[in-house]
């Protein structure tokens, strides 16, 4: 087991390492003096690893409830529904939220959790890979608009995280690609060794340290700016243009693959701006091809620049792109975004 203690404004564990969800009930004693813990995850999650989490933790009264899985169900709708849940379990703020799934059951889980009576704590359970290296870690909650991801949420830290690759077994080969796109991510922003390890190794022969890596890498940046002001927004390489990708092919392309075809398409721009090395586009490309990722998306790349005017990220007229210069070389770059539409 190797354990990641994250020093944010509310410093928390994550433990990392095969079977060590069996000690989850072991891990919140330490942190946290309850009764009471709503568990709250998806039905397909929660066919798989409900029962089994009900069991380890036993010995608290738990109450239980499953949202109907997917991009699509990620709303408003879905946290107000699980809003009324804990108050009629009549949690109250002594009391704990079990986040138990992958991204999408995080970010919701974590919102409600940030929400109701102004805020309670809540444990993370990823079940994906992406997950584990990315949203499960940093405290950023969410939900969905109609005109955009991610455009309601808050900023809530976990009070622990159990990150465990046994419940990678049961993921689908396309799941565990999404996670890839954030892996990947990683490596370009930050850490050539991880690259180059993902480019001549199986990820699967070495994947409980590609995760660590991705979790310090995540967590640091975190520690420098825990509410996304600066430095952090870092991690969103990929990410402007992969919400793009998302939204114009109505969520076919899940987060990760398009997060993926969003970072070569920035470099491919800001390549042709003199802005990041001749080749980092093609080396993404190239490892998009070998793990059999989403390469390009069938649609005009000027409507992809136009949905992005509806990216969070955008300061009036103005926007923060994040550029690599060359690979694990990131930077930030401010341009209009009349320049990025033409």
């Amino acid at each position: 087991m190797k354990n990641l203690f994250v020093k944010t404004s509310k410093p928390y564990d994550v433990k990392i390492g095969a079977g060590e969800i069996n000690n989850l009930a072991d891990y919140i004693k330490q942190v946290k003096n309850c009764n009471k813990i709503a568990i709250i995850t998806d039905d397909v999650v929660g066919g798989l690893y409900g029962k089994k989490i009900k069991d380890i933790l036993c010995d608290y009264d738990v109450c239980y409830h499953e949202f109907l899985h997917g991009e699509g169900h990620k709303t408003m709708d879905t946290v107000s529904s699980l809003l009324e849940f804990l108050a009629q379990n009549k949690l109250t703020r002594s009391d704990l939220v079990v986040a138990l799934g992958g991204g999408i059951a995080g970010d919701v889980a974590g919102f409600v959790s940030a929400s109701f009576l102004r805020g309670i704590d809540f444990v993370q359970i990823p079940t994906t890979l992406l997950s584990m290296v990315d949203s499960s870690v940093g405290g950023k909650t969410g939900v969905n608009l109609s005109c955009g991801k991610n455009l309601a949420g808050a900023f809530h830290q976990p009070c622990l995280v159990v990150c465990d690759p046994d419940f990678l077994a049961t993921l689908p080969d396309e799941e565990f690609k999404n996670g890839l796109g954030e892996v990947i991510k990683y490596g370009c922003i930050s850490d050539k060794n991880l690259f180059d390890l993902l480019a001549t190794q199986d990820v699967h022969a070495n994947l409980e340290e590609v995760i660590y890596t991705c979790i310090k890498i995540k967590a640091d940046f975190v520690e420098q700016d825990e509410f996304d002001k600066g430095e952090r927004q870092k991690l969103n390489f990929g990410h402007t243009l992969g919400h793009a990708v998302e939204k114009v092919t109505d969520f076919k392309i899940p987060h990760g693959q398009a997060v993926g075809v969003g970072m070569k398409l920035i470099c491919q721009w800001a390549e042709n701006q003199n802005l990041t090395a001749k080749g980092c586009a093609d080396k993404i490309d190239g490892m998009l091809a070998k793990y059999n990722m989403v390469r390009d998306v069938n649609c005009d790349k000027k409507l992809l620049w136009q949905t992005v005017t509806n990216d969070k990220k955008l300061k009036g007229k103005q926007i923060d792109l994040v550029l690599i210069k060359d690979i694990a070389d990131c930077i930030l770059y401010r341009t209009n975004i009349d320049d990025l539409t033409k």
